[in-house]
């Protein structure tokens, strides 16, 4: 069994990990926060699509890179000549694009994303839809991309519970 020293002087197994620390690190504290870099190639463009349409705050700045507040986690983006294009992957009738990124949100809370990206006339990669309909990991998902095609998936579970949580079926 593979153990992780997550916590001083504690192991834990991944699967306990993933049960019991979904929102929570030791003793209580929420886990840290973490730091996606991403390559845009107008840095203006793409700071007005993560601070305006999404609502990120944004952070510290230089000509080359700007931070944002990502919904708690530090998202910076770093202007650059060109982008490499986006394999793609099926699931659930689908193309996934396989580099991708994004929050998992509140059931109520993607319905409300919904709302603000219709109202700013976004254009989907992937349409709002139900996946996995009836199953443990049942979710709702979008893709969209921001103006350099970093594609970005919003998601929202029906029990947040599953987040991880299998249930011996396959998954096409």
């Amino acid at each position: 069994m593979l153990i992780w020293e997550i916590c001083p002087g504690e192991g834990r197994d991944i699967a306990n990990m993933q049960k019991q620390n979904v929102k929570a690190g030791c003793e209580g504290e929420t886990r840290p926060p973490f730091h996606l870099a991403l390559p845009v190639t107008d840095l203006e463009l793409a700071a007005d699509f993560y601070e305006h349409l999404l609502g990120c705050p944004r952070g510290r700045e230089s000509q080359a890179w700007i931070d944002f507040d990502f919904w708690g986690h530090q998202l910076v983006i770093h202007k650059v000549k060109e982008l490499l294009p986006a394999a793609t992957n099926p699931v659930d009738g689908e193309r996934v694009p396989a580099s991708h990124f994004g929050p998992i949100l509140g059931w109520q809370e993607f319905d409300q994303l919904v709302e603000r990206l219709q109202r700013g006339k976004v254009s989907y990669v992937i349409a709002p839809t139900l996946r996995f309909a009836g199953r443990r990991g049942e979710q709702k998902t979008l893709f969209i991309q921001d103006p350099s095609g970093n594609h970005l998936e919003f998601k929202t579970f029906r029990n947040m519970d599953m987040l991880f949580a299998k249930d011996g079926l396959e998954y096409a």
